[in-house]
């Protein structure tokens, strides 16, 4: 019993792995219609792609995105690319289009600041408050100091030390 359960398991385990790679392949948005014949830029094409962030999907880049916009960002690139451009021609060609909102990793500064140090500053900030918190709770504590006993607790300690004495 415990062998079919074993096997059964490896079973299980082997779908579940051929499963999430077949989705993982899934999960590109480039077409065969789009991809270029020659390797090299077709490689090219897809680092840069990598990078630019599609605008619809947002948490997605254009490489992996199956938006109608995405696609038409990856056939820009490509007809770029084509056309003799750098990749770095290429990605401001694109930045031209969409501002750095497009860039996955856009570049530090001053109006990118927010979304460099806002995760720090978020963070410390929460630090902050906690330990204001942590420091308010405890001088509360010291302030109210020991809870009064009920007169039932007193008459239960005084049954005891009279008991003992």
């Amino acid at each position: 019993m415990i062998m079919i359960l074993r096997l059964s398991a490896r079973r299980a385990f082997l779908g579940m792995l051929v499963a999430s790679a077949v989705f993982a392949s899934l999960a590109h948005g480039v077409t065969p219609d789009e991809v270029l014949r020659d390797p090299a830029l077709e490689g090219r094409a897809r680092a840069i792609s990598q990078l630019l962030r599609c605008v619809v999907c947002q948490n997605q880049s254009i490489d992996d995105s199956n938006a109608p916009l995405a696609r038409d960002l990856r056939v820009i690139v490509r007809e770029r690319l084509v056309s003799g451009d750098t990749d770095k021609q290429a990605i401001d060609f694109i930045v031209g289009r969409y501002g750095n909102f497009v860039l996955l990793k856009p570049p530090m500064q001053l109006d990118t600041l927010a979304l460099w140090i806002g995760p720090a500053l978020f963070l410390l900030v929460a630090a902050l408050g906690f330990v204001r918190y942590l420091r308010k709770r405890s001088v509360d504590q010291a302030a109210e100091g020991p809870a009064a006993l009920t007169t039932i607790e007193q008459d239960r300690v005084s049954e005891l030390f009279s008991r003992r004495s």
